[in-house]
This record gives structure tokens, C-alpha cells and sequence, in this order.
């Protein structure tokens, strides 16, 4: 709500156009993250089929040794159902882990690319008031961003590794000083209007990024029962909604003095 109506208004002074660029851009920036997010997934169940083909061999050797005897045939085709239930296992566990690697992974970078154009934008502001202006908004909402990725990568992750977590943690969190600097760079060495273009054309962009991971990773997550109901009072679907509604309502609150 708050870069994406930036970005409308950036659009409305650099063109006379009346064609909405920023929507545009933020629907092209949900479906290009909507087809990585395919990509992950068709990869994954690509390694996926292919493992699964390897590990059939054995079961049919397996399967062709009790011709002679009933009781032997009875006995193979017991162990073939033991060892395909159990083959069966290992690929659903598998996919589970593949699966939240990319959620994972996913979500982080889309979050470090959002928080490198918003640096961006507060190294390409115009004055110094709006430079600081950009910089609390981004600082406000980083903190709850944060908040929310940490929770989210402890419920995808399934292990729940401390270095994968820390590594994720500081690339969220240095994604922004480096937009910093990309934008004064960018400001010191373009003219002001190619940096308002960069400025308008990024963030609506990233605008899409964000919704897309924020439904379909941030908010599916949360939505999604989590079966240990009595060990958090307020892990319960109506509370993450009523979640959701605040942090709307409260930007829509903030947006008033911006």
C-alpha cells in the first residue's frame, strides 16, 4: 500500500500518460514470482521421478525371485510391499524437505529483494526529509518483516538448522544497507529523472514480489492448522486473521501522515 501508491505517483510525474505502470509492473512482479515458484517445483519433482526410477530396480529383482515355491512368493511379495511402503516414505519425506528448501529460499529472496530497492529508494530520495521519512517506514516495517520470516523459515524448515537460519537472517538483514548504497550510487552518478524512473519501475515491481510471498508463503503458513493446537493458546486461524486485519488497519492508519 505505501511503495506501490509512491510508485503511482512517481509514474504520474515522469509520464502524462494515464496508464497505470505501477499495477502493471506489480502484476508482472507477482507473475514472474509466481513462475520461479513453479520452476522450484517442476525441478524438484523432475530429481524427484528420477530417483524414484532408480530405486525400482532393485524391487523387481526382488520381486522375481519366488516363482517356485507359494510360501516363498507370498513372503517376497510382503517384503516388496514393505520395502515400496517404506520407498513410498522416503520419497514423501524427501519431497517435504525439497519442498520447504524452496519455500525457503524463495521467500528469503524475495524478501532481500524487496528490502534492496527499498534502500534503493532511500538512497535515490530527493531531500533529506524524505530520505528520513523512507527510512523509519522501512525501519517500522523491516521489524515486523522480520518477525514474520523468522516464524515462517522455523515452520518451513523442518530441521531447522541454526546456520541456514543465521544465513538467511543476515542476508535479510543487509539486503537494505546494500540498496542504501546502490541507490546513492545511483543518484551521484544518473540524472534525477533516470533514478525516478529506476525508483517508480522497482518498486512496483517488487510491490508484486511481495504480495505473492506474503499470500502464498507468509499468510498460507499461518493459515494452515498447525497440529500441536493446544501448546500456543492463539495459533488458531481466526487470531492470524485478526492479525492480518491490524496490520492492515494500521497502515492504513500510518498512510495518513505520509
Amino acid at each position: 500500500m505505501h511503495f506501490l501508491s509512491d510508485s503511482a505517483e512517481t509514474f504520474e510525474d515522469l509520464t502524462d500518460k494515464t496508464y497505470p505502470f505501477a499495477f502493471m509492473l506489480c502484476t508482472a512482479g507477482y507473475l514472474v514470482t509466481m513462475l520461479a515458484d513453479l520452476i522450484i517445483v517442476w525441478v524438484y519433482e523432475k530429481q524427484d521421478q528420477s530417483s524414484s526410477i532408480h530405486s525400482a530396480n532393485p524391487l523387481q529383482k526382488t520381486a522375481g525371485m519366488g516363482d517356485t515355491e507359494s510360501g516363498v512368493t507370498t513372503l517376497n511379495s510382503q517384503d516388496l510391499h514393505t520395502v515400496d511402503g517404506g520407498v513410498q516414505m522416503v520419497k514423501a519425506v524427501s519431497l517435504v524437505k525439497k519442498t520447504s528448501i524452496g519455500d525457503s529460499l524463495l521467500l528469503v529472496l524475495a524478501l532481500c529483494f524487496h528490502s534492496v530497492f527499498e534502500g534503493i529508494a532511500i538512497g535515490v530520495a530527493a531531500t533529506k526529509h524524505d530520505a528520513w521519512r523512507a527510512l523509519w517506514t522501512v525501519c517500522l516495517h523491516k521489524i515486523f518483516a522480520a518477525i514474520a520470516m523468522g516464524i515462517a523459515l522455523l515452520r518451513i524448515i523442518p530441521d531447522r538448522p541454526f546456520l541456514s537460519c543465521a544465513a538467511y537472517a543476515f542476508a535479510f538483514a543487509i539486503s537494505s544497507p546494500v540498496g542504501i548504497g546502490i541507490g546513492i550510487l545511483i543518484d551521484a552518478t544518473t540524472q534525477g529523472r533516470v533514478a525516478d524512473w529506476i525508483y517508480a519501475i522497482s518498486m512496483a515491481f517488487a510491490c508484486g514480489v511481495f504480495v505473492y510471498v506474503a499470500i502464498n508463503h507468509l499468510l498460507l503458513k499461518g493459515v494452515i492448522q498447525n497440529p500441536n493446537k493446544g501448546a500456543i493458546p492463539f495459533d488458531k486461524p481466526f487470531y492470524k486473521y485478526l492479525a492480518a486485519v491490524t496490520g492492515a488497519g494500521l497502515i492504513a492508519v500510518v498512510m495518513n501522515w505520509d
